[in-house]
Parts: C-alpha cells; structure tokens; sequence
C-alpha cells in the first residue's frame, strides 16, 4: 500500500453520511485519501497497488431516460447492449455530468457505490464476485475505500448481472 492517509475525514460527508446509517462502524476507518487522483480505475489501481479488476467502477447510464448505476470491475467496460436487455429498455446511453451529479450528488470520478442523493436502480456486473475485497470511492476522486463485494452488492442495493462487454 501507498503512502495515503487514514483519516475519518477522507471521505464525502454525505457518503460518511450513509455509511452510518447503514451501520458500517469501522468503514470510514477504513477510507484512503491519495494526494493524486483516483478518478480512474487505472489510477486508482495505482494508487492503491491492487490489480485494475480489483477496482468497483460506479457508472451512471440512461436506460430509457431512467438513470441506472451500474458496478463494473475496473478493468471491464459496459456492454450496454446487455445492460438495455437485462432493463428490458429500449435504449441505454451514459449519462452525461450534469445528470450524475444530479442522481448521485458526486462527481464524475469519484461517484461511490451507494449513498447517493436519489434512489436508482442498481446492476452490479458478477465480475466483481472474482475477488475477495474490492474498492470503490468514497465520494471523491481521491478516496477509495475496500469491501468485501457481495457486501458491497447488498448495500448498494444491487442486482447481480452479466453486462461486461466479452473480449473477442
């Protein structure tokens, strides 16, 4: 692990926020704050010395207008074919900025797996059941924080499924 500090204040306070009312104690102990971005996956990855895999992309998309949060392993990309087919929508788009920040409260690269300002449906791509803890923000671009995935599935308030884009 790279030099980061453990400090409470690390992450957003509306996720700290969150994470007490679900009753997760010892998590915002658990919250690492880098002097560098961690905006992408790659340099969180970095960041942290974990596999790219290992990290939990917290992805916005329009299924039908409706904003939709999909949970990706960092090194995948969304198939959104597959994400359009397990809605039963018609169209899926990424959502742009404006309508993150507007769903979730947070911006573009820093957006956690739950705790966000509105209520969306959640998928959560099974690839992230490959490793024993993932991370994920905490609310800003430069904090992550580490969980165990089916538990970070559960408290997003996920849906198993299987909208990874396959490699040819």
């Amino acid at each position: 692990m790279t030099a980061a500090a453990q400090e409470p204040t690390a992450a957003h306070p509306r996720f700290a926020e969150a994470v007490d009312k679900l009753g997760l104690d010892d998590l915002l102990s658990q919250v690492r704050r880098f002097p560098e971005a961690t905006r992408t996956a790659a340099e969180a990855a970095a960041a942290i010395g974990c596999d790219q895999s290992e990290i939990c992309k917290s992805l916005i998309f329009a299924a039908d207008g409706v904003p939709v949060l999909v949970l990706m392993d960092g090194a995948s990309r969304v198939d959104l074919d597959l994400v359009r087919q397990e809605l039963g929508a018609e169209k899926v788009t990424r959502a742009d900025a404006d309508v993150v920040r507007e769903t979730t409260g947070y911006a573009i690269g820093g957006v956690p797996p739950f705790g966000h300002r509105t209520k969306t449906r959640v998928l959560a791509d099974r690839s992230l059941l490959d490793h024993d803890i993932v991370w994920a923000a905490a609310g800003t671009p430069y904090s992550v924080f580490p969980m165990n995935p089916k538990t970070l599935v559960h408290h997003a308030g996920g849906t198993l499924a299987d909208v990874r884009e396959r490699r040819a």
